[in-house]
Parts: C-alpha cells; sequence; structure tokens
C-alpha cells in the first residue's frame, strides 16, 4: 500500500471515529421523536402516581419533548410491568418500577414478567419509608396502643395496602408474625384507594408508603403512628420511628425506578441516566423530593441491578417463611 493510500485510509478511520463519538450527542437531540410512555403499574394518587407525575413534568421541562403517565393497575402491578415487558424496546415506553418488581416473581404462581431477562436498569429516583396509620375515631394514638387494640379484640380490625406483595403489605406481615396479631389483610389496587379506604372510615388501619398520606394527616383526615424509617422523615418529624415506639427490626421502605424493555438502545439508557441525575442534583430538588415523602437517589444502572438481585433473594425468603400467596 502506497503512502498516499495509507494517509487516506487513516484519515477516513479518524472521521469514521470522530463521526462515531459524536452521534450519541446528535442522537440526543432527536430523541424522543413522539411521547414516551412511562408505564406506572397502579391506580393514580399512589407514590408510585406520584413520583410518576413529578417525573414525567421535569423530563418533560428538561429535554423540551413530551413525557407521560400511563395507568395499568392490577394484580400486585402485574399487569402494567407485564405491559412495558411486551413493549418495543425503543426507549418510548418505558416502566417506573417500585419494589413489587422484585417481589411478585415469588408471589405470583404465574409471571408476567422476568425482573432480570426483561428490562435493564435506567436509575433508582427515590424511596419511602412506610407509615402506619389509622382513622382519627380509632382509639389508639401510637403503635403500642394499637397493638393492645388489636390483641383485645382478635380478628376484628382489617388493614390496607396498595395490593398483594408490596412491602408495606409484607411489613405489616412481619410484625403480625413477630406478635402474634390477629389482623385481616385487605389490599387494594394501589395505595391512593386504599388510603382513601381509610379516610371514609371503612377500613380502620392501612400502611403504605408516605407520600400519599402525608397531607391528610395535615389535614386531620388521618392520624400517623409510626413511620419505618431508622429515623423520622424530614417533613413530618411529628412521627415517630418503630424503633421509637419499641419495636425493633421493623425497618423497611419502597424504592420507585425507571426501568427501560430489554433491547432499548444503550444511549437511551444513558441520555435517560443522565437526565435523572441531572434532575435530581438540581437547585432545591431532594429537599422538594423530602416534602413529597421521597428521598433521592438517582443511582448509577450497576447499583440499582446489585440492589434488585439482592432484594429478590431477600423477599423470596421472607415471603416463603411467611408462607405469603397472591
Amino acid at each position: 500500500m502506497s503512502q498516499s493510500t495509507t494517509t487516506i485510509a487513516r484519515r477516513h478511520w479518524l472521521g469514521a471515529a470522530v463521526s462515531a463519538s459524536l452521534w450519541p450527542h446528535a442522537w440526543a437531540q432527536n430523541y424522543p421523536e413522539r411521547a414516551v410512555k412511562i408505564i406506572v403499574p397502579f391506580a393514580p394518587g399512589g407514590p408510585s402516581d406520584i413520583m410518576g407525575r413529578w417525573l414525567t413534568q421535569r423530563l418533560s421541562e428538561r429535554t423540551g419533548k413530551s413525557f407521560v403517565v400511563e395507568n395499568i393497575a392490577g394484580a400486585g402491578g402485574n399487569i402494567g410491568m407485564g405491559a412495558a415487558a411486551r413493549a418495543t424496546p425503543n426507549g418510548l415506553t418505558l416502566l417506573l418500577a417500585s419494589s413489587t418488581y422484585v417481589v411478585n416473581p415469588s408471589l405470583y404462581k404465574t409471571a408476567t414478567y422476568d425482573p432480570i431477562k426483561d428490562f435493564v436498569p435506567i436509575s433508582m429516583v427515590g424511596e419511602s419509608p412506610h407509615v402506619f396509620f389509622v382513622h382519627p375515631s380509632v382509639n389508639a394514638q401510637n403503635m403500642r396502643q394499637l397493638i393492645e387494640r388489636v390483641r383485645a379484640q382478635p380478628g376484628k380490625f382489617s388493614y390496607v395496602s396498595a395490593g398483594s406483595g408490596t412491602i408495606a403489605h409484607l411489613s405489616v406481615e412481619q410484625l403480625k408474625i413477630s406478635l402474634g396479631l390477629d389482623v385481616t389483610h385487605i389490599p387494594f389496587k394501589g395505595a391512593g384507594p386504599a388510603v382513601q379506604s381509610v379516610v371514609s372510615g371503612e377500613i380502620a388501619l392501612g400502611c403504605t408508603t408516605l407520600p400519599p398520606v402525608k397531607e391528610l394527616v395535615r389535614a386531620g383526615l388521618l392520624r400517623a403512628l409510626a413511620v419505618t424509617s431508622a429515623q423520622r422523615f424530614a417533613s413530618a418529624p411529628l412521627i415517630p420511628t418503630m424503633t421509637e415506639s419499641g419495636l425493633s427490626d421493623q425497618e423497611s421502605s419502597t424504592w420507585q425506578a425507571l426501568m427501560a424493555p430489554t433491547g432499548t438502545p444503550a444511549a437511551i439508557v444513558s441520555f435517560l441516566h443522565r437526565e435523572i441525575v441531572s434532575i435530581v442534583n438540581g437547585p432545591g430538588v431532594r429537599e422538594n423530593l423530602v416534602e413529597m415523602g421521597f428521598n433521592a437517589i438517582a443511582n448509577q444502572p450497576a447499583e440499582l441491578s446489585h440492589q434488585i438481585h439482592s432484594e429478590i433473594d431477600r423477599w423470596r425468603r421472607v415471603i416463603q417463611a411467611s408462607r405469603i400467596e397472591a
């Protein structure tokens, strides 16, 4: 090969390399070409819906493109997660997964998705502790008094959650086992309707994440008895922790994470991850999320993947030991 031919070939290779390095930036300016649908697998009004609508608004404002929520509730989130798993992996359909994502495969006999094979992680956005709450008519000002009422009238009380297999549900079942309590679980298709059933007085008590409960507690429509975080939550400092209530080893939280169907181009996953990190680290955003009832996370895809693997094993053991079925 002549020197001139070698020089031309080298220039061609360098030009291709430069073009390849610039492609993600040029691509990011065009993505998405139409509205991106983020599936929230629960009913409106719950923590996933609250986070989903907050996130879609922020993504729309930051990118100048359209991001929208689609609520697909039912079967503890399985219907919506299954729909997201079957979506075309082009970045136009995403999933806002909660902690039920790692629980349901061990809880339901028929799986609608594989948590390892069907999705790639983008980032955990935030997490929220759970809160035990009652209707104001219930004669219990704290968890100890509530436990006394339940023990005095076994089988009388029922409690609500956002659905079978939610971490809030498993948290109550763990408490029931440790204390030998007789209280019936009533699952709903999301935290919103579950909380409203207690507000209306239909059900006496419930356990769910903090966001759909906070303002109702402030308005006096519900009474919060305890949160499951290690420390009191910053935007709800009057609610004691379970440990402060004399109940040890009861810490838990529900996280919210953005996932994409497997096969979604890596450039799309990277772009969305960068956008989430930039949003969460924006001025006043972390404080805003705390006020909503979430601790901001914005971790790396690899970190989220590690946590998913770890929690699948953790909650499988709890479900099997407690013999919990959907």
